[in-house]
């Protein structure tokens, strides 16, 4: 079997905060399993962009206001992952506007299903203990649910990522119990993008 791609989607307009730490949490699992992992961080991707939001110029999508900017080979790179790793801050209960953004933008790869059976999980960190964290990641997992994506929640009695996906308070550093979870979302990751790995068709 050939080397598994888990690409992890940096919501947060940090590069190293709260959000990205808990992603690299969960890179980290995946590549001890075995998995190839690249980042991307959203508000990096969109920064050469005219117009970061998609207006829906064309249907099916062309691509046009892509072409030959970073997001054009980003969306080639996550067009060839097994898994994906979702993560954002929680802004009025939901995701992030640099990844909102930078989803809408995925709307050709969903003509092609470039991401049909794609294994996806989520990770959310907000500001309280119960601060919006679970709202996020099911906006998140409707997102890729979207894209016909296969979405992991709750594992194993011992060994579960939480119910829907790891949800942290900040700073994510002193958040034991995410910690764990993230790596837990990792795994499951990678459990799953092996099991399922024939019915992505690349």
């Amino acid at each position: 079997m050939s080397e598994l791609l888990i690409v992890a989607i940096n919501g947060s307009p940090n590069r190293e905060g709260n959000t990205a730490l808990l992603l690299h949490k969960a890179a980290e699992e995946c590549e001890k399993m075995g998995a190839k992992v690249e980042f991307i961080h959203c508000q990096q991707v969109l920064k050469d962009m005219t117009n970061p939001f998609c207006v829906a110029c064309s249907s099916p999508c062309s691509g046009r206001c892509f072409k030959d900017k970073v997001l054009e080979k980003t969306l080639k790179l996550i067009s060839k992952a097994d898994g994906i790793i979702m993560g954002s801050p929680v802004y009025f209960g939901t995701v992030s506007a640099q990844l909102k953004a930078f989803w809408d933008k995925t709307r050709g790869l969903r003509n092609d299903k470039k991401l049909l059976n794609v294994v996806g999980g989520a990770i959310a960190v907000g500001a309280s203990r119960f601060g919006g964290q679970e709202t996020t990641i099911r906006a998140m997992q409707d997102m890729m649910m979207v894209q016909g994506m296969i979405i992991v929640g709750d594992g194993y009695y011992e060994d579960d990522c939480g119910h829907l996906g790891a949800a942290a308070q900040r700073p994510s550093s002193e958040d034991e119990n995410a910690l764990l979870r993230a790596s837990i979302v990792g795994k499951r990751i990678v459990e799953v993008a092996k099991a399922t790995k024939h019915l992505r068709k690349r």
